[in-house]
């Protein structure tokens, strides 16, 4: 396996992470064990389409687990008072920018992932990190580059 990086999380991040873990560990690997056991009933597993979706399936939730494994033992907790201290955008931050059209925008630097989150590596997030409210940044994306004001940043 490659050596990732590590993941700075909050420890509402690492949280969520250990709770995925534990539900793909626990009742997902179950349900996949009898989803095997059920399609191994029906006969020839040569030709049998049931079991070999099964088996692929648990092939992704292995591939998931051993992920959330590997992220969980590199994960470095992120001091989340320092970090609201500084007054910067920071991993947890909770960001509203406005864009050059003054449209207003709030998202969360989070490398978990979820509903409003930018992880930190994306243009977006690696722009924000380390800026003040009031300062302008420049997001470089593939497809073309603006600018954005950061209004607030909050935790």
């Amino acid at each position: 396996m490659n050596e990732r990086k590590a993941d700075h999380l909050t420890a509402a991040q690492k949280a969520a992470l250990e709770a995925e873990l534990a539900e793909l560990e626990g009742p997902k690997r179950a349900e996949m064990v009898q989803a095997i056991a059920t399609a191994r009933s029906f006969g020839d597993l040569s030709e049998n389409f049931e079991y070999h979706a099964a088996k692929n399936e648990q092939g992704l939730l292995e591939r998931r687990i051993r992920i959330l494994r590997e992220r969980l033992h590199t994960a470095v907790l992120i001091d989340e008072q320092a970090a609201a201290e500084s007054g910067e955008v920071a991993i947890g931050s909770h960001v509203t920018i406005e864009d050059e059209d003054g449209q207003a925008m709030q998202v969360e630097i989070s490398s978990v992932g979820g509903a409003g989150t930018v992880s930190p590596d994306s243009p977006l997030g690696s722009a924000l990190l380390g800026a003040k409210v009031g300062d302008e940044v420049e997001i470089v994306a593939p497809k073309h580059s603006w600018r954005a004001r950061v209004v607030a940043i909050g935790r």
